[in-house]
């Protein structure tokens, strides 16, 4: 990284999400609640489409996906938050801020490709379901798995890349919970101008392009399925429709929400509350909405619960 060239700082100073005291054991509990629910809700996921063979299907392969990526996001920043805390130190070394900052990015990028994925799914078992087991053939179904994992790494890398030539001198206090891209710009002394060209390009390009697919495709799904005579089947097709398309009202209305409509609070508290929605909330609540509206999922985790594999776990 040639550190020695390109700054003179070797650590950062992570202010968090308040600088009073008296609210930090109440940040600490409320974190690490939302921590261990996100771990054990996404764990369990994973852990059921693993073990049950009726659900070895194209559908839970992108959600075991997604839930691992919920895991690791949460995972990149909240451990390191809660152990500031209780140790009551603020500093993080710069090699383990510009980790946190690539992974970060890989994980909140990986979400979005993987709800355009899964969305695709969807289409293809509503609008052809006689055709569907050979449009969603295993080969497809590794390749829509791989792509987005290469894509956002390449996002991250090229993110990474960027910041690395960047010099910190002297200011090294991050107004942030994690290391997070937008915040170290503003802290660097050099021009980051391209930085923020290429931010503002693939931030454009990695929130658009999986949009359109879920446009796209709920716009096919809702035309075949009003197709339908029987309201029992228009129903049916709807709910099987109804746990992905909550989580993409979750994710892209936080989007609109804190990046579109902003409050009158300054930039930087902005910041803070749009990755504690994407890196914290969004992971946390998944679980609940694929596993309470989704019949399948909730009998086999039911199921497992209650069984002896959960015993021994």
């Amino acid at each position: 990284m040639h550190q020695g060239n390109q700054t003179s700082i070797s650590e950062f100073l992570l202010l968090g999400l308040s600088n009073k005291p008296e609210q930090q054991k109440l940040l600490f509990v409320l974190f690490l609640g939302m921590y261990l629910v996100t771990v054990v809700g996404n764990g369990l996921i994973i852990l059921a489409i693993g073990l049950d063979s009726y659900l070895h299907t194209p559908m839970y392969l992108f959600l075991a996906n997604l839930s691992f990526a919920d895991i690791s996001s949460i995972s990149t920043s909240v451990p390191k938050m809660l152990m500031n805390i209780q140790t009551k130190s603020q500093s993080i070394s710069y090699e383990s801020c510009i980790t946190q900052m690539y992974f970060s990015v890989v994980f909140v990028v990986i979400d979005n490709f993987l709800l355009g994925v899964m969305a695709y799914n969807r289409f293809a078992a509503i609008c052809h379901p006689l055709n569907y087991t050979t449009i969603m053939e295993p080969r497809l179904c590794i390749l829509l798995t791989v792509i987005p994992w290469v894509l956002s790494n390449l996002v991250a890398l090229t993110h990474t890349l960027l910041l690395l030539r960047l010099v910190f001198c002297d200011s090294n206090a991050l107004p942030h919970f994690f290391c997070d891209l937008s915040p170290l710009l503003k802290l660097s002394f050099s021009d980051t101008m391209i930085n923020e060209l290429v931010l503002f390009v693939l931030g454009l390009s990695v929130i658009t392009f999986p949009f359109a697919l879920i446009l796209f495709s709920y716009v096919c799904i809702v035309r075949a399925v009003l197709r339908l005579s029987s309201t029992e089947g228009m129903w049916k097709a709807f709910s099987t429709c109804g746990s992905h398309l909550t989580v993409v009202l979750l994710f892209y209305g936080t989007i609109v929400g804190v990046y579109f409509f902003p409050s009158s609070t300054d930039p930087d508290n902005r910041d803070k509350i749009g990755a504690v929605l994407f890196t914290v909330v969004t992971p946390m609540m998944n679980p609940f909405i694929y596993s309470l509206r989704n019949k399948d999922m909730k009998g086999v985790l039911a199921k497992f619960i209650h069984s002896k594999k959960w015993f021994c776990l």
